[in-house]
């Protein structure tokens, strides 16, 4: 069992999809997706500490898009920054880089199979993809 409950993270340009585990640390469940405007620094950043300190978060697990041939990319990178960011505002946090290579391929796959509209999907598929690279990070643990 956990000590304190973990928080995935799916970094995009626009919005930050969150999800968090059951105290067991058995199972993602989506939270919010966080509207963030990346170009001019508006990371979210005090709305994620916000959420660490309320829902008592040990560790954070943050999607690492790196393409196919496993480098890092643009957005990779972007992630990477984020973290950087996070550990300022939490010194003491434990943070997880996760490989999320299919994770929004899967949350897409996942909603499609559900038959959720494209207008609906557009509105949770961050959290979705959160989710994916939460319960792979709770997975490998198990």
């Amino acid at each position: 069992m956990l000590k304190h409950k973990i928080i995935g993270l799916d970094v995009g340009s626009k919005t930050v999809g969150i999800a968090i585990s059951d105290l067991m640390g058995w199972t993602a469940q989506g939270l919010d997706t966080l509207r963030i405007n990346e170009d001019k620094g508006e990371l979210g950043i005090d709305r994620i500490v916000e959420i660490i300190n309320k829902e008592d978060v040990g560790s954070v697990v943050i999607g690492l898009p790196k393409n196919m041939n496993n480098s890092i990319g643009f957005r990779g990178e972007a992630s990477l920054q984020y973290k950087e960011k996070l550990a300022e505002a939490c010194p003491n946090l434990e943070l997880i880089m996760w490989d999320e290579r299919l994770s929004t391929m899967a949350a897409e796959r996942s909603l499609l199979e559900a038959d959720v509209s494209r207008q609906k999907r557009k509105k949770v598929i961050d959290k979705m993809a959160a989710v994916f690279i939460l319960q792979g990070y709770l997975d490998s643990l198990n």
